[in-house]
């Protein structure tokens, strides 16, 4: 469903230059990142969102917004390319729907479902994701190559090879990453170590 993201994507190069044109100030390719971006925002916060509850009060559009602000005070981050932009994005939405979670009473999951391709047994629950997002952040400290494989695959939906394309890797070491991945995932939820 989401695997043609690489393809619809706005092209590396011009990405790549307007990011290090906005670190360096420029309000113009500030406007054009934003401008050519966008849509892949937009695919990105509708993936985000398919493994939300159905009653939830978030839509997909508020979630771009959230996250495009949180993005345009980012202009000092050392941007490598557009796939670092677009993890970035990924990860920066998965933490704001966890923060939602968490400031909402009511709330009982987040969308984490199916989390890492099945890693799961159960349906995650609110509990589960934070746990899950705690994770994640502990992986990407122990192993930054894993977890950017992580979210480029399970939060972007890339395919192996575009994921490899990305992160300049060959396919079949990205996939022994995205093994390698899981594995440490769920020996840390089955065995409780976090």
């Amino acid at each position: 469903m989401y695997h043609t993201v690489l393809n619809n994507m706005a092209t590396e190069g011009d990405v790549t230059l307007l990011l290090r044109q906005w670190k360096s100030g420029n309000h113009e390719a500030e406007e054009r990142l934003f401008e050519l971006v966008l849509p892949d925002l937009r695919r990105l916060a509708r993936r985000q969102m398919a493994g939300e509850r159905p009653d939830h009060t978030i839509q997909p559009t508020e979630l771009v917004n959230q996250i495009y602000l949180r993005l345009t005070k980012g202009r000092d981050r050392d941007w490598q390319d557009r796939g670092h932009f677009f993890a970035i994005a990924a990860r920066a939405m998965r933490r704001w729907l966890i923060d939602y979670a968490r400031s909402s009473p009511k709330a009982r999951h987040v969308g984490i479902d199916d989390a890492v391709e099945g890693l799961f047994i159960a349906q995650p629950d609110f509990e589960q994701a934070i746990q899950i997002d705690s994770l994640l952040d502990q992986l990407e400290v122990e192993h930054p190559e894993w977890c950017r494989v992580v979210e480029l695959k399970f939060y972007l939906g890339l395919t192996d090879e575009e994921a490899a394309e990305i992160t300049g890797l060959s396919v079949r070491t990205l996939q022994r990453h995205w093994s390698d991945a899981r594995r440490w995932l769920f020996s840390k939820l089955d065995g409780g170590q976090n």
